[in-house]
């Protein structure tokens, strides 16, 4: 059997260690990856190899040349522009006329291939993938496949709330070269993405080879690369290590010199004439490469020199890489997670702190404190967005350089010319922030269209009915504030989607920034805030009845939260003919965040007056003026739910047949008002984009998240707390109903929730058993995972952001929805150990 060995990979995650070598020849303990995995090959048989090759293709030619000198015959293929997975390998077809393997040349692999071949030919499978359990999969392509190991479903890429299995695509397939037939040449597609879920979809055979055991690491980050080379030298790793065994866990190629003086505690691998001078300290497990010099009293613990450097007497390294030809100098320190490039040179007494990452050919000049990458580099984030946008500390994590790199980042993903706008609540700290961005867009060739500071709503519309592109909001946390939050629109003025906030998080991580020419920078025009306002009431008047609302004179009571819709709402209710008792009306930057306790503080407050003035209702709306929170006219404190209820209730009423959207999170309730009314309930995700994506569906006619958020489609997709107010009053007002009438008319129901602590690593694990342990009363899969009991249901879903599990239930009684949810929160925190 022939193989194609993939090795068109620019392991842009790897900078800088990639910018002059491409990902295939990064060196795990003294050899390119790639040799690993050709001797896999060759252990079990497979001698002919093709490679596809297309970033630095020179590189690994030249390295590998025709494979004599491993025994094997190795012909390539080369890509000039990147075609995909599958795309590379049809470039190659005259040459595989018979079943043949495929494999990354960029991943670590034990996988017996042998047993591999065997049950593809014994399932006479069109395509067999090799498939692995992971503690976290959503890097990869989630599978599932049955009792008989057909593949039953693909996920590629997914969040947490989609993630039904731990079980993860590995990249290793065994084709049947029929599989061309799919495809055109010289056009760009993927197995994974495209050609197996086409397979899938026509019922051919395709199946997945879970291997009873094996190591497979893909090498595609820093700290897995550094992983994947202490998992060799630990013998995690069923591959051939190729140097000699000196005693004690030190590996030695030829010509090493290691001092009487010395100190070396395994594993660690030395390279062919490295030198290991007195007094040195080395800790593993470490991996010193060809030619270099690790001088008197250094000290390395678990890390990481190539070939040629230097590391030099004194100088400390702790958990660090240095590249090829590397002077660390005298007294020089490097911590956690520091990676120097090719060439560099470090002077002494420097410090490197820890996650800054030198871009090759720089020098750090003798005692400097290098606290910022140079030139290009990465921040140790786990990663830019969380469901809030981008998120941080202020002036610790979210810094102004920090928001002009984002910016720049932003722009750099965008076409030239384009326009963005810029939003930012009343904080000062939000107007710095918001400064960064501006800077950073401009640089990277976007006009700005600077619309201050208005609510978050009208700023989504904004967007939406402009020439702009996308758009960035900045905002303190309404929860904490010490917390920054920077949201990124699209278009239509949504939430950016995950594919967006890739693209956004790998030109950041990188810094490979567009920096366009004197006369292409972007320019800044700081829109008029009337103008801005003006936009939005123009539609927000087309889709409310006044009439209708002025007719009911209603008494209100606003909660304005200190925020940015004081002038704006006050002016809409007074149009509508409301008289309104106003709170927390003036600007107070130390009041915009509330904390869980003081909201229901806030909360009670309200409830008390409006019930002590006999108004038609008490209302908060948040700072934003995205989000309410409503007292009816009995002084009864609304929940999120139940304000759902209330609004579906009354637009099905006015849109019969309509469609509400709702979270999976929701009760039953939806479902019986919807019957009442013959409408229908569409349940989404419960992040926000899923939510608002549904506002742009056919016959949607409201939008609802359940806690206290809504979209109304006839005016835009996002939400819109201060529609939302006047919608409730115009609905009241057509059925002349009180809110109280509404509330006592909905059906009864039960619901209570849970929180479970689970670490990232065995979230994928837990998945993949609930999954599997309740595959028939499991419903439509659509945000984790929910279990329909009858009457009763759980759902089960993995946080996005934090390592715990969310467990809904709802039941017959409140009891017995306590008791439910408390129930499978017991079954999660079993499933861990």
């Amino acid at each position: 059997m022939k193989a194609v060995v993939m090795a068109g990979g620019e392991g842009s995650r790897l900078r800088p260690l990639t910018i002059r070598r491409p990902k295939p020849m990064v060196p795990i303990v003294g050899k390119p990856v790639m040799e690993h995995i050709l001797n896999l090959l060759k252990r079990h048989g497979i001698t002919e190899v093709v490679v596809t090759v297309q970033y630095l293709a020179n590189n690994i030619e030249d390295y590998f040349g025709n494979g004599s000198q491993l025994g094997m015959r190795i012909t390539y293929s080369r890509e000039d522009v990147p075609l995909g997975t599958a795309g590379s390998v049809k470039n190659a077809e005259d040459q595989l006329t018979e079943p043949f393997l495929v494999i990354s040349g960029d991943a670590l692999t034990d996988y017996d291939l042998t047993e591999l071949i065997k049950y593809h030919n014994e399932k006479k499978s069109l395509a067999t993938l090799l498939l692995a359990h992971v503690h976290n999969p959503l890097e990869y392509g989630v599978i599932i496949t049955n009792e008989d190991g057909h593949i039953t479903q693909f996920l590629e890429k997914p969040s947490w709330g989609e993630v039904f299995s731990d079980t993860i695509n590995t990249g290793i397939y065994v084709l049947d070269p029929r599989v061309f037939s799919y495809f055109e040449r010289d056009k760009q597609f993927d197995f994974s993405q495209e050609l197996f879920p086409m397979m899938l979809k026509q019922g051919d055979p395709i199946y997945g080879y879970v291997a009873p055991e094996g190591y497979w690491c893909d090498v595609g980050n820093l700290s897995e690369y550094m992983r994947a080379n202490a998992d060799m030298l630990q013998h995690n790793v069923n591959l051939e290590i190729p140097a000699k065994h000196i005693g004690n866990n030190i590996w030695c190629e030829e010509g090493v010199e290691i001092d009487p003086d010395a100190q070396l505690y395994g594993p660690v691998y030395l390279g062919r004439d490295s030198k290991v001078r007195a007094g040195a300290i080395i800790h593993g497990p470490s991996m010193i490469g060809s030619y270099s010099i690790v001088d008197e009293r250094a000290q390395v613990d678990r890390s990481i020199v190539w070939n040629n450097s230097y590391i030099g007497d004194r100088a400390e390294l702790r958990g660090a890489i240095v590249g090829s030809s590397s002077n660390i100098k005298s007294k020089s320190v490097m911590f956690e997670g520091s990676v120097i490039g090719d060439n560099s040179i470090i002077q002494d007494g420097a410090i490197i702190q820890p996650n800054v990452k030198i871009w090759p050919d720089k020098e750090i000049e003798a005692g400097a404190v290098v606290n910022a990458s140079i030139i290009w580099g990465s921040q140790g984030r786990r990663g830019l967005f969380s469901r809030y946008g981008v998120t941080g500390l202020v002036n610790v994590d979210l810094t102004p350089e920090f928001a002009t790199k984002l910016g720049a980042a932003y722009g750099g993903i965008l076409p030239k010319g384009s326009v963005v706008c810029l939003n930012r609540d009343t904080h000062r700290t939000s107007r710095m922030i918001k400064r960064g961005i501006n800077a950073g867009l401009p640089s990277a060739g976007i006009d700005v269209h600077d619309i201050n500071q208005v609510p978050l709503p009208v700023a989504r519309y904004f967007i939406r009915t402009t020439e702009a592109v996308g758009g960035v909001h900045v905002s303190m946390s309404p929860v904490d504030q010490r917390v920054v939050e920077i949201k990124i629109f699209d278009q239509n003025g949504l939430d950016i989607n995950k594919t967006t906030e890739r693209k956004i998080e790998n030109l950041y991580f990188r810094e490979d920034f567009r920096r366009v020419y004197l006369d292409e920078i972007g320019a800044i025009d700081v829109l008029s805030n009337t103008d801005v306002v003006g936009h939005y009431l123009e539609g927000f008047n087309k889709v409310v009845n006044h009439e209708v609302v002025r007719k009911r004179k209603y008494q209100l009571v606003v909660d304005y939260a200190h925020g940015s819709t004081v002038d704006m709402l006050s002016n809409i209710l007074s149009n509508l003919g409301c008289e309104v008792i106003v709170l927390n009306s003036g600007v107070e930057e130390a009041r915009t965040s509330r904390t869980p306790d003081e909201f229901n503080k806030d909360m009670q407050r309200l409830a008390t007056i409006s019930s002590a003035l006999n108004t038609d209702m008490g209302i908060r709306i948040d700072p934003s003026g995205e989000r309410i929170s409503v007292v009816d006219d009995r002084g009864r404190i609304l929940d999120g739910m139940k304000i759902l209820s209330v609004m579906t209730s009354l637009f099905l009423r006015h849109h019969r047949n309509g469609t509400v959207a709702a979270p999976v999170t929701a009760p039953s309730a939806l479902q019986h008002i919807a019957e009442r009314y013959e409408g229908t309930i569409q349940q989404t995700k419960v992040l926000p984009h899923a939510l608002m994506t549904a506002a742009g569906r056919e016959g949607v006619v409201l939008v609802g998240d359940g806690s206290g958020q809504f979209a109304f489609p006839e005016l835009h997709p996002a939400f819109d707390g201060m529609l939302a107010i006047a919608k409730l009053l115009e609905l009241l007002a057509t059925f002349n109903m009180r809110l109280s009438e509404v509330v006592d008319d909905l059906p009864a129901y039960y619901m209570s929730s849970a929180r479970v602590t689970c670490p990232w690593e065995h979230k994928g694990k837990v998945m993949r058993i609930l999954s599997e342990q309740y595959r028939e009363r499991r419903a439509k899969p659509i945000d984790g995972i929910k279990i329909d009991l009858g009457k009763e249901w759980v759902l089960v879903l993995p946080d996005a952001d934090a390592p715990f599990f969310h467990v809904f239930a709802e039941s017959v009684s409140n009891e017995q929805a306590q008791a439910l949810a408390e129930k499978y929160a017991r079954v999660v925190s079993g499933l861990q150990q």
